[in-house]
């Protein structure tokens, strides 16, 4: 097709083009070294807006779903390497942009989760005031535009399994066992009936992966099916991983 017509257009326009016209229409697209191989990383002036897994049809594939044109930026946004090798994003902006309002919600809640803990959908739920909404949650995550960054993976089952994951239930353990999770003793612990472990010296009671929980001396670890069963015996919830009533996902 010529540019004569869409040339023509354009000039019609009474004011000058801004100068980041182009950045208002198009998204930036890298391939970046990461956790899982080679990604791809499409990124607009909101922020990151895609990631997968590098591949010929990639770029159609953020077309169809965006319905933006891609340039191939000359180099990766900054700190995005970094994120992808720590896991942590505070500088990181993310466009989410083509999300619901409890999509979005639902990933802001996401990367909360520490690197090396996990939490259950329901946390999730409970976090956005939608305690409910479990099997939900498990389906916004499965959108996730942004896996690794923010990290989905980190969410599994109540029962201590790890559930599903947009790239693979071996990838999702892989990760976590990468990130030094305890996975192995949370899932060991679930299959005898305790979700939550306590310290009857400080009188906190964790989520099994917690970075608190997991410095609880053995002798000084009691282990409890539910949240309130801890309470009952005088234990309070930690606050840093803020533990919940387990709930079936």
């Amino acid at each position: 097709m010529s540019d004569g017509p869409l040339l023509e257009q354009l000039a019609k326009l009474v004011t000058d083009a801004p100068d980041d016209l182009i950045d208002r229409i198009a998204a930036r697209w890298v391939t970046v070294d990461g956790p899982i191989g080679e990604l791809f990383v499409a990124y607009t002036d909101r922020g990151i807006a895609y990631v997968r897994p590098a591949s010929d049809d990639v770029r159609e594939e953020f077309r169809r779903r965006f319905g933006r044109p891609l340039l191939r930026a000359a180099r990766p946004p900054a700190g995005l390497a970094s994120a992808l090798r720590t896991g942590r994003t505070s500088g990181i902006e993310f466009d989410l942009r083509e999300l619901t309002d409890f999509q979005a919600e639902v990933l802001r809640a996401t990367q909360a989760i520490p690197r090396g803990e996990v939490r259950p959908y329901s946390w999730i739920a409970r976090r956005i005031n939608r305690p409910r909404a479990v099997r939900a949650v498990g389906t916004a995550l499965a959108t996730n535009p942004v896996p690794l960054l923010i990290p989905c993976h980190r969410v599994v089952r109540s029962d201590g399994s790890v559930g599903e994951y947009i790239f693979g239930t071996e990838l999702k353990r892989h990760l976590l066992h990468a990130e030094d999770t305890n996975l192995d003793e949370a899932h060991s612990l679930a299959r005898r009936g305790i979700f939550y472990v306590a310290s009857d010296t400080t009188g906190i009671v964790c989520y099994p992966t917690c970075h608190h929980a997991r410095r609880i001396a053995p002798s000084h670890r009691k282990g409890f099916r539910t949240v309130v069963q801890a309470e009952t015996a005088g234990y309070r919830p930690c606050r840093h991983c803020q533990p919940a009533p387990a709930a079936a996902t």
